[in-house]
């Protein structure tokens, strides 16, 4: 790692980087989950001049070093509830979509708790695929053509239709964003299609968008929207995008694909109507809404997909270039006041790589030892760079080991994106986890 002024933080509190220590923090605020994207929300609360009191439930070994873990799972709706009400909590922040599918917005919107995350009818956009597609028809917003799929369907006619290119699968259910399959071989185009029809009902095959792929985040609440920095994920397990569907093996921030002008027409052809509808239903969108891009060499946007949360590791590198205190801007949305707060950035970049454990994604192997995680920020004058915890935990012993597929990832900021990635890699390759593995070209598109 390189050398620079160490700023620690522990189960006190965070001291130093981007933001001035609390002072009149009097704010409880629960967040729901336990994997990077809530890590990186609990480092981004935790500095807040709000935040009194931080919980996270149920959290990983990270954010016990940042919040108060709580063992409540997160689709424990009711134990969810039961928390924030003797927490006597300010706000909670939705991590992942289930809780939001299952409707934690809403039983805390019924006992007067706001919730940074939308209402299950809206957090639908994620939890069905064939809703999402309807919605933006809709709306009149650009995204790929589609047949539903479902048993008696002509599988072979629909498989013709959408011939010549790869073929897109996706399952119109949650699927902890594993649910697509892209594919060039029919029989595994066909094989999932039937499974999917045999385990959820239907399917849907796309035709298939060419293009780079780019996530927008954009907070949005009844008074408006604020587009957060675009960022590009890999997706794919192994160098060279090869190998199966992860959950993400790795994130840089800005990227540079989504241009000014694909940014202006992202917003005029995607975000504004997306905001226009969703406010029609009667109830607004009070979270973030995650836009999947394809960008063609046209430069005209397409919608792969939203998310209904901070994407993961998206998350991770995009929360630490905002530079107005988070909580602010996440209380704000949750109470439709989004619109009179002024929100800035800080101009650099950021890029994260993930830890994943042997097996990752098929059959991760759990609680390994893992050495060398510093609980530090490494800076410098302009760097900074840091662990994010996701399947992490502690054994009998206090010793810190894995305990899901992605086990960490180690982030980094600075001045430009190949600064941001030697430092990200630098600190990756200080940790040991036996049989443990991590892409190695992160960003290679924009370098």
């Amino acid at each position: 790692m390189s050398a620079g002024e160490l700023s620690e933080y522990g189960r006190d509190g965070i001291m130093g980087w981007r933001r001035p220590k609390p002072t009149m923090a009097d704010k409880v605020v629960l967040v729901v989950g336990g994997g990077g994207r809530e890590h990186a929300l609990c480092m981004e609360l935790k500095q807040s001049s709000h935040v009194r009191e931080l919980h996270c439930a149920p959290g990983n070994a990270g954010t016990s070093f940042l919040a108060t873990n709580h063992p409540v799972a997160a689709t424990d709706i009711d134990g969810l509830i039961h928390l924030a009400s003797i927490l006597d909590a300010d706000l909670v922040v939705a991590g992942p979509e289930a809780p939001l599918c299952a409707a934690l917005a809403d039983c805390l919107e019924s006992i007067g708790i706001p919730c940074f995350g939308p209402i299950a009818k809206l957090a639908n956009l994620e939890g069905s695929k064939l809703h999402a597609k309807q919605v933006m028809r809709d709306a009149n917003v650009p995204t790929a053509a589609f047949h539903v799929l479902s048993d008696g369907s002509d599988i072979e006619a629909a498989l013709d239709d959408f011939a010549g290119n790869p073929w897109v699968v996706k399952r119109d259910v949650l699927a902890g964003g594993k649910g697509v399959v892209v594919t060039q071989d029919r029989n595994e185009a066909r094989a999932f299609i039937q499974h999917s029809i045999q385990s959820d009902g239907q399917v849907l095959l796309e035709d298939f968008l060419p293009g780079e792929e780019a996530s927008m985040l954009v907070i949005m609440d009844g008074s408006g929207f604020v587009c957060l920095p675009a960022s590009q994920d890999h997706k794919r397990a192994y160098d060279g995008d090869k190998g199966p569907n992860t959950g993400g093996m790795g994130a840089y921030c800005p990227a540079p694909v989504v241009t000014d002008t694909v940014r202006q027409k992202t917003i005029d052809t995607i975000i504004k109507p997306m905001h226009n509808y969703l406010l029609s239903t009667g109830t607004p969108y009070r979270g973030v809404l995650y836009v999947g891009l394809m960008i063609p060499k046209s430069g005209e946007p397409n919608v792969v997909e939203f998310n209904v949360r901070f994407g993961d590791p998206e998350c991770q590198i995009t929360l630490p270039l905002i530079k107005t205190d988070v909580f602010e801007l996440l209380e704000a949305a949750s109470n439709d006041r989004l619109a009179e707060l002024q929100v800035e950035f800080h101009d650099f970049f950021a890029a994260t790589v993930v830890l994943a454990a042997e097996g990752y994604p098929e059959s991760p192997v759990k609680g390994r030892l893992i050495h060398g995680v510093t609980q530090e920020f490494i800076q410098s004058a302009e760097t900074t760079a840091w662990v994010n915890h996701a399947g992490t935990g502690f054994d009998s012993n206090g010793n810190l080991i894995s305990t899901g597929g992605r086990v960490l990832s180690c982030s980094a900021s600075g001045p430009s994106l190949e600064e941001s990635v030697r430092l990200a890699y630098e600190l990756i390759e200080s940790i040991e986890l036996d049989g443990s593995h991590y892409r190695k070209d992160i960003a290679f598109r924009a370098l």
